[in-house]
């Protein structure tokens, strides 16, 4: 599994698809948990995070689902936890929860890239 993270219009998604010009891709936007458990790749990862959150899902046990289903994904996703915490408790609670599932999957990942003005730089690499 890959992990390529960076703040929001940084470049994380064309980033990606010149390292994965041959992957099929699925959006975090509107993807089920079976699609993104089929798929090569998957883009806004925080979006479903959040989505999966709105359905009461239990997040905590997702990375092992992921690495156990689909170990070779490619997961693309915002970093969420920089600025200035959010006051409404439920944004906080997402940007926590995005933090916490991307924090399990990279100490998982075989690769770890972060993105900023569409520079990639490899920060794990197992």
């Amino acid at each position: 599994m890959e992990l390529i993270i960076g703040g929001a219009y940084q470049g994380k998604w064309e980033y990606a698809k010149k390292l994965f010009p041959q992957a099929v891709w699925v959006s975090g936007e509107n993807c089920t948990l079976e699609e993104l458990l089929a798929a090569e790749g998957v883009y806004d990862f925080h979006n479903f995070l959040g989505r999966q959150m709105e359905q009461g899902a239990d997040l905590e046990k997702l990375p092992e689902l992921i690495l156990e289903k689909n170990p070779g994904l490619v997961i693309v996703s915002d970093e969420v936890g920089y600025g200035v915490v959010p006051i409404d408790a439920g944004d906080r609670a997402f940007r926590e929860a995005v933090g916490r599932v991307c924090c399990e999957l990279a100490a998982r990942a075989q690769r770890v890239h972060r993105v900023v003005c569409g520079i990639g730089t490899v920060i794990k690499d197992a």
